[in-house]
């Protein structure tokens, strides 16, 4: 049996979602004449209580569609050091919207209200620094191991925004996790920021697609930036039909992955080739081998049992949870542990 805790964007599509997708009604969404997705954009929208959203092939255009909406070539954005729109989406924001990122040192990926006012203090009026424009958090934090945010620092982070004139994005590729985790809803979040990208094909198991979300004036002008992107699709509406089937169908059940997730880490505490594990609040578990072995020696280990994990850098290794993963899977994966 191969097990692959990758990442959460590896599952397939269940047997329901497939039909949920082959039913689909479809038209050419460029046009925005395509059914499903509309029907998909004006839910999502609805369970936010934001006016209006947009479909996206993937979440790095989102992201990088909202940094492009909110800024203008030499502004600059604050993010976490560890965040996705700096670290994984290939350098997009200097690229695709000419901005400076000035990178907070945060905890597991998030940072406080404090250190965003500390670090927006040095450029209020000053010719030699960027223009301040834009603040971008990511809930859960990817390389922080799925931390949620604090709901009541993001509030006062958005205070601080609001007292700057700075627009606030929510890079929610995970968002429904730490919903789920925090017992928090949708409708919360949609009353804080200004954009939110949703990711439907990581814990949500689409085989694709993310959601930007915000006022219908961001949105028109959204859908321009998409199609600058290359992201104006046709009849996306069979991809759209499982975003829907999953937000009717994939949220709860999160918590089975977190739950999952824990019980790993709490094997990887007790194995003795394992430095430390970082804290697990949702489906992601990263941890150190000891110094006497290498990263990739314990990679492979696990490998020739048929488990595939993967390396974060700097000697962290990453175990992720989701629907494909089984109960049974799990207690292969904590036997092998066991018995390494």
């Amino acid at each position: 049996m191969q097990i692959n805790l990758i990442s959460d964007t590896v599952t397939k599509p269940t047997p329901e979602m497939l039909k949920a997708m082959m039913n689909a009604e479809v038209g050419d969404d460029v046009f925005k004449s395509d059914p499903t997705v509309n029907k998909l954009q004006v839910k999502i929208a609805e369970m936010f209580g934001m006016e209006d959203a947009l479909f996206f092939p993937s979440g790095t255009m989102a992201n990088q569609t909202a940094i492009k909406l909110h800024t203008q070539p030499g502004d600059k954005l604050f993010c976490d050091k560890w965040a996705h729109v700096y670290n994984f989406e290939g350098g997009g924001a200097a690229f695709n919207s000419g901005v400076t990122s000035h990178l907070i040192d945060g905890n597991r990926g998030t940072f406080t209200a404090n250190q965003l006012e500390e670090a927006i203090s040095g450029g209020r009026s000053d010719i030699h620094v960027p223009y301040s424009r834009l603040v971008a958090i990511e809930n859960t934090t990817n390389k922080g191991g799925g931390a949620c945010w604090d709901y009541q620092e993001i509030l006062k982070i958005q205070k601080v925004c609001k007292q700057n004139n700075l627009a606030l994005h929510l890079d929610g590729a995970r968002l429904f996790n730490a919903l789920v985790a925090k017992n928090e809803t949708p409708e919360q979040y949609g009353k804080v920021f200004d954009t939110i990208s949703i990711c439907l094909s990581k814990g949500l198991g689409a085989p694709i697609g993310s959601v930007l979300l915000s006022s219908k004036e961001n949105i028109a002008k959204a859908l321009r930036i998409r199609k600058l992107f290359g992201g104006a699709m046709r009849q996306v509406g069979y991809l759209a039909a499982a975003g829907i089937y999953a937000l009717d169908n994939h949220v709860e059940r999160l918590a089975i992955d977190h739950s999952r997730a824990k019980a790993i880490g709490d094997a990887l505490q007790k194995c003795t080739l394992i430095k430390n594990v970082e804290p697990i609040e949702t489906n992601i578990v990263i941890f150190n081998v000891i110094d006497s072995i290498k990263e990739q020696d314990f990679i492979a280990l696990l490998n020739k049992q048929g488990i595939s994990l993967i390396s974060m850098g700097q000697g962290k290794l990453r175990m992720v949870t989701h629907l494909d993963f089984t109960e049974e899977m799990l207690e292969i994966v904590i036997k092998t542990i066991e018995n390494i």
